[in-house]
């Protein structure tokens, strides 16, 4: 069985920083993209970032410049670096994975962790 698991969220003041996780199990993601999506309250799920197999990053302009997705050495763990947080970027953080891109595309993604809340205050 494949499983995402996020850790890593919490409650951090406007200009903190927080580092999130992903792990993912059951199969390997090596030859895979994998991503992170957010969902506020009431609002879709957005793209916010992804990276390929070798590496390659694509970014939400809203959060250029202040996240940086990297993945393990065992390809099967993705992190996102959160510096300069602002309130806009409190939701739930989701790890996703099995895109043969690193697109913004939801739908490209077989394989979603359950979330992990992140909740700026200001």
């Amino acid at each position: 069985q494949v499983r995402l698991v996020e850790s890593g969220g919490g409650l951090v003041q406007a200009g903190g920083s927080l580092r999130l996780s992903c792990e993912a199990s059951g199969r390997t993601f090596s030859r895979d993209a994998m991503a992170w999506f957010r969902q506020a309250p009431g609002k879709e799920r957005e793209f916010v970032t992804a990276i390929s197999w070798s590496g390659s990053t694509r970014y939400a302009d809203s959060v250029k410049g202040r996240f940086t997705i990297s993945r393990g050495n065992a390809k099967n763990t993705v992190y996102l670096q959160m510096n300069s947080l602002k309130p806009e970027d409190t939701a739930t953080y989701y790890c996703a994975a099995g895109s043969n891109y690193y697109t913004d595309y939801v739908a490209a993604y077989g394989y979603w962790g359950r979330g992990t809340q992140v909740t700026v205050s200001s």
